[in-house]
């Protein structure tokens, strides 16, 4: 099978995985400052001045950034900073293995912001209406 026609589809799909991934973290953000989607162990007040309350605030406005395509690099660099951040402080004591301690979403999110920082926002982006090559 001659998968090199494929090629041709690689721009679109970089931006269909920089908004699908923004997506599921701003959902993040949005659960931990709005209760939307609510979830039970997501009570309380949170506290803005907290790591928490900065990893939220951190979570929708890179999350919304990173949707629209704009300042994506810069948006995706602090997103995978505050995933690793969030791996190694919240996760990591739990366990070695990431299926175990339940980091296995936060590294995910971390290395596809990381390709998002070198491979650019795609095609599909404000940025690249722009011709911003941030």
């Amino acid at each position: 099978m001659n998968f090199s026609r494929l090629n041709t589809y690689a721009p679109p799909m970089l931006s269909v995985l920089r908004i699908v991934t923004a997506l599921l973290y701003l959902e993040h953000g949005t659960q931990k400052l709005l209760n939307f989607p609510a979830s039970a162990h997501a009570g309380g007040t949170l506290n803005l001045l907290s790591l928490l309350g900065a990893a939220s605030i951190i979570e929708l406005v890179a999350g919304v950034l990173l949707i629209l395509g704009l300042f994506s690099r810069p948006a995706a660099f602090i997103a995978a900073g505050e995933m690793a951040i969030a791996y190694w402080m919240a996760h990591f004591r739990g366990g070695v293995f990431p299926i175990n301690n339940g980091g296995d979403t936060a590294i995910m999110f971390c290395f596809a912001f990381l390709y998002i920082v070198f491979a650019g926002p795609g095609p599909w982006s404000v940025d690249a209406m722009r011709g911003r090559k941030f």
